[in-house]
Parts: C-alpha cells; structure tokens; sequence
C-alpha cells in the first residue's frame, strides 16, 4: 500500500520519510486544508525529498476557503505552478471550480497547461461538487490529462467509515480512466481495512504513519 502523507511545511519531512512514507504531500496552513508554501521551502523539500527516493506533490492553492478563484489568484496559481517545475516538484494539487459546483474548465485548462511535465492531482475541491456533478468532473479530468482525485467521498466532517459506498462508486466509475485517491479520517489503524474494502493501492492523510 502506497502511503501518502500530507505535511505542514518542511520540518515534517524528515520526520514521515524516516517512519516510513512512501510520498509526500506538501502544504502550508492544514488548519484550511493546505495552501501553497513558499519557494524556499517547496526548494528545500523538493531536495530533501528527492535525496532520500520518494516524491513530492506540492499543493498549489492560495487562499483558504472555496475553490472558486478570480482572475488575480489564479495567475498566482499559475506563477507558484511556474516555480513547482522550475525547482523539479513531481506533482501538483490544485482544483477550481464555477460557483455552482462544476469544473472551471477555462481555468482548469490554463494551470494544467502550467503544469508541463508534472503529475496533475485534482485535489478535495472533488467533495465539493454535487454528486449529480461527479462522474461527468471524472470524465473531463481524465480527458485532460490530470492523473489521479483527491476525495474523502463526502464533506470531510462525515466519518469516512460513512463514506466508504460512495468512494466505493467513484472508485468503480473511475475504472482506468483515472485514479482514485482516498482520504481523510484515514489512520494507520484504520488504513488497512480500508484500503482492503475499496480494493485501492494507495491512500492518503497526515496520520496514515505515526511519526
């Protein structure tokens, strides 16, 4: 099972290699669920990372809130996108959608055009499309190129032990069109039932190891 874990800044680094993490996630500000970090970390990380073999996805997010975005925060996406490839970053994480809930597919295609020769991750931003939206969002990632979701399967306050059937549904749509990534509320005392009952090869969190 490949574990995951996402990081607030730098320090923890170290710490979720040596305990065992096979990738790493990297976020400024969890407490809103991951911004952007600066370039002297996202430097430094990249480094670290690849010194000891695993890989980085860093978030590219500016803000905290909603993942609707003007057109000033998203041409900071598009700078910080810039700088991720720029310092070798393997992956980026990033989401933006209209105000009713669907993709953004105008600004969705300009930062993956940013994001040349980098895995592209479509974030939780996926939790907060309605279900009715979901499958046909699964289908335009996998159109263009974006390599894995992001999705707790519903609002991170509802226990993922309740949002299993639905991961279980997007997981089955999403066949080898795309991954499906599952996270949230997931532990290393929980992750291996879980990985188990979704029938996935990797999974995602900040407490999947103990470090």
């Amino acid at each position: 099972m490949l574990k995951e874990i996402a990081v607030e800044n730098y320090t923890s680094i170290p710490k979720a290699i040596a305990a065992g993490a096979d990738r790493i996630e990297l976020n400024d500000n969890l407490a809103v669920g991951g911004t952007t970090v600066s370039k002297g970390v996202m430097a430094e990380s990249t480094k670290y990372v690849h010194e000891h073999g695993r890989s980085l996805i860093t978030m590219i997010r500016p803000r905290g809130g909603n993942f609707v975005y003007n057109d000033v925060e998203l041409k900071i996406m598009e700078a910080d996108l810039f700088e991720a490839q720029a310092l070798g970053v393997d992956g980026v994480a990033f989401g933006a959608l209209t105000p009713d809930g669907a993709i953004d597919e105008d600004a969705m295609t300009s930062l993956i055009a940013a994001s040349a020769g980098m895995t592209v991750v479509f974030h939780m931003a996926f939790d907060a499309i309605p279900e009715t939206k979901q499958f046909a969002a699964i289908d335009w990632l996998a159109d263009h190129d974006v390599e894995r979701i992001l999705t707790h399967g519903g609002p991170l306050t509802t226990p993922i032990t309740d949002t299993l059937p639905r991961l279980q549904a997007i997981i089955n749509y999403a066949g080898d069109k795309i991954s499906i990534l599952p996270g949230g509320g997931i532990t290393s005392q929980n992750a291996a039932s879980i990985g188990e009952t979704l029938g996935v090869k990797a999974l995602h969190g900040t407490k999947l190891i103990a470090f």
